[in-house]
């Protein structure tokens, strides 16, 4: 079952060209207006807070803090582009980090085995959340919302409550302390990963074929894509990333605990779904996803420097959440519109409508 459609409003050259520059304008700023808004915002908290914002310690600090809900806005952009939504990608990373930890602390296994279990266990949880949705037909959100709580339960009972602690390998917590060309490597995992992901989404056969399944699945299926396997694979890689995302928050909490995890699921939403208005509007897409992410980062930063209360943070981005669906509606309504008036009246329909006038 679908959740949510996936559209594109991105203006094509030759639809530009034919534009006066005004209209042409009016279609170009809901493209690039977001990344327009975040440079305007980094000058604005230059200007205001010139001896802490424009500073290469904020800059580490933004990246080090916001990379993993980078990697979680990714793993969720993953089934957004097949019209699925993944709600595991918070729920996950609580379960992740725990287990990224207790394995190595109480029961003595290897860090790299470490890892790859978790990895494992993250493309499992994928492959349980795509089979729910496509095989027994339940709807994404309602899936990964009750296998989401199965496993945080899961989280509550291996922790019995209480932090997981012990002696880490500086070979693993070095997956977040490294610093890579005087930043933290973490941010480097996100480049690199957006960067495979754009190749897939916009010049691979795959990602045309999620898109498709995203707009319509119905018309995929009988163009011959096979949706069941393309769906569960989205699942599957989106787990995955999300297990990613735990490793690195392990690393860098050194502490395992079942009430950290929970708080990253609205950004991360917030970043895939404000991610579809910008770029490619109408669409989740790879670099609308970063230029989310960065403009919520460079947001509450900018205002916990100014002196912002505590509760800023998650109101800023419940607000930033609304927004963004209302405008990722907007702009589905507007492709509609625009495709309904492009196409051409059938003659015989537009006799009948003459004989009847």
């Amino acid at each position: 079952m679908e959740s949510l459609r996936s559209t594109a409003l991105e203006p094509t050259a030759g639809e530009l060209s034919h534009l006066k520059p005004g209209a042409r304008l009016a279609r170009i700023v809901p493209v690039y207006g977001l990344p327009l808004l975040t440079v305007l915002l980094i000058l604005f908290f230059s200007l205001l807070l010139p001896d802490t914002f424009p500073t290469v310690l904020n800059l580490r600090a933004i990246l080090g803090e916001k990379s993993v809900i980078a990697l979680l806005s990714l793993a969720a952009m993953i089934p957004m582009m097949t019209g699925r939504i993944d709600l595991t990608v918070g729920y996950g990373i609580v379960i992740w980090h725990i287990l990224a930890i207790s394995l190595q602390t109480v029961y003595g296994l290897p860090w790299h085995v470490s890892v790859l279990i978790v990895l494992c266990g993250g493309a499992l949880l994928g492959a349980i959340n795509g089979l729910l949705v496509e095989i027994a037909r339940i709807d994404s959100f309602i899936a990964t919302l009750g296998t989401g709580t199965v496993i945080y339960a899961i989280a509550l009972w291996h922790t019995d409550g209480r932090q997981v602690i012990g002696m880490l390998p500086p070979e693993f917590t070095a997956i977040h302390t490294t610093n890579l060309l005087g930043l933290p490597i973490s941010a480097f995992y996100v480049l690199a990963i957006a960067l495979v992901l754009w190749i897939v989404s916009d010049f691979l056969p795959i990602g045309r074929y999620l898109y498709a399944i995203g707009a319509n699945s119905r018309a995929a299926e009988l163009n011959g894509i096979r949706t069941q396997r393309f769906v569960i694979g989205a699942f599957v890689a989106s787990g995955v990333l999300g297990a990613l995302a735990g490793i690195v928050l392990a690393a860098k909490l050194r502490i395992g605990q079942a009430s950290v995890g929970l708080e990253f699921l609205l950004p991360a939403l917030v970043g895939a779904f404000l991610g579809s208005t910008t770029i490619k509007p109408g669409r989740v897409n790879v670099w609308g996803t970063m230029v989310a992410v960065i403009i919520l980062a460079v947001g509450i930063s900018g205002i916990q420097q100014m002196g912002g209360a505590f509760f800023i943070e998650p109101l800023f981005n419940g607000a930033t959440l609304l927004v963004a669906i209302g405008i990722a509606g907007y702009a589905q309504r507007r492709r509609g519109s625009v495709r309904h008036a492009r196409t051409p009246a059938q003659p015989e329909a537009a006799a009948d409508q003459t004989s009847k006038s």
